[in-house]
């Protein structure tokens, strides 16, 4: 009998996915880099509204959260009716499938691009299509290519994850221009705060009826463990997407944790600087040691290897002095290394560690 229970077509093809590791046996003290995480934590704005929150924890959230809509159309400059909130953007991402794709349809997402894109995909029953990137970089002419009439959704990171690198607005909105009719454009914007100026494709929505954007608390807000993202895009998609939203999604701590975060921009602002100094010394201590990355616009660098071999034995160089970093093997990159940008001392241990792990190779 247990045989005739069955899961969905394409549940049983997705690997179960695997975070950062955030801990090593026998070291108490580790420094996590593997997560990209914000070093600095949440704003002392944010910290105060999760310590209020705990006084109504025993009232239901908001069922259409008002109030960190308002907050985040005002410090974004977008319409808060089009703005839909959810369990980290992860959930905004499983909605634009669960909404756009079924069985026979196809969702395109490039080869180094976010685990997630196929995983959503294959949980609604879709295909996904993976299409190749130039030197680790979105290629606009490799997606357009790929496209058919049964493309539904194209999913890039802008910037990437695992690579850090992005394309520019006239590309994207080359892209958006080129896709076929039925498709709509996902730019996740994860880690879109951490470039000066801008706007993760919000003008381009604003123009446009099939662009979606999403962004997450986690990264420069210091609120990974909320579980917070939103989304932008077409109100007809917002609608659609709203239907399928669970009436209380979001706990009332998140949700006035969140809307402290994203009304504190001068903490944003300060997190984003400090970021790109440490990122840059980091990155180019790294290319003086022979460990090459590309220019990252994220809070990480994804430090290249002579080969597997060579980024394994850093890998286990650096946990042995408790450092963990992301291998990234399973984005087809296995002789890179992602490494979070940390405070300016975690960034020095990595760099002092890999010096003398390069200096003890040669």
């Amino acid at each position: 009998m247990a045989d005739d229970i069955q899961p969905q077509p394409g549940i049983m093809d997705i690997a179960l996915y695997e975070g950062g590791v955030s801990s090593l046996a026998g070291v108490s003290n580790v420094l996590k880099l593997s997560s990209n995480e914000n070093p600095a934590g949440p704003s002392d704005a944010a910290k105060e509204a999760f310590s209020r929150a705990v006084h109504q924890l025993h009232r239901y959230p908001s069922a259409d959260h008002t109030s960190l809509r308002a907050a985040i159309g005002e410090v974004w400059n977008v319409d808060p009716d089009r703005v839909i909130c959810g369990v980290g953007s992860d959930e905004i991402l499983h909605f634009m499938c669960q909404c756009y794709v079924g069985v026979g349809d196809e969702v395109i997402h490039t080869e180094h691009g976010f685990a997630i894109y196929r995983i959503a995909t294959l949980a609604a029953g879709g295909t996904p299509v993976e299409v190749p990137e130039r030197e680790r970089t979105t290629d606009v002419d490799a997606i357009l290519a790929a496209c058919t009439p049964r493309t539904k959704l194209v999913f890039i990171a802008n910037p990437n994850n695992p690579t850090g690198t992005m394309i520019g607005q006239s590309e994207i909105a080359r892209l958006a221009e080129g896709i076929p009719p039925q498709a709509i454009l996902v730019l996740d914007g994860a880690y879109a705060e951490y470039v000066e100026g801008y706007d993760a494709g919000l003008a381009l929505i604003e123009e446009r009826d099939n662009v979606m954007m999403t962004r997450t608390f986690s990264k420069i807000y210091g609120l990974g463990g909320l579980r917070i993202g939103w989304g932008y895009g077409p109100r007809a998609i917002i609608d659609v997407m709203n239907r399928i939203r669970g009436p209380f999604n979001m706990s009332s701590a998140a949700l006035a944790t969140a809307e402290a975060a994203v009304r504190d921009t001068d903490y944003t602002e300060k997190c984003r600087l400090e970021n790109a100094r440490l990122r840059e010394w980091m990155a180019t201590a790294l290319a003086e040691l022979g460990v090459p990355s590309d220019t990252s616009t994220a809070n990480f660098v994804l430090a290249r290897f002579a080969d597997t071999a060579e980024a394994q034995a850093c890998d286990q160089a650096l946990r042995d002095v408790g450092i963990i970093v992301r291998q990234v093997a399973g984005y087809k990159l296995p002789h890179c290394l992602r490494i979070t940008v940390g405070d300016e001392s975690a960034c020095r241990r990595v760099v002092h560690t890999i010096a003398q792990f390069k200096g003890a190779k040669a």
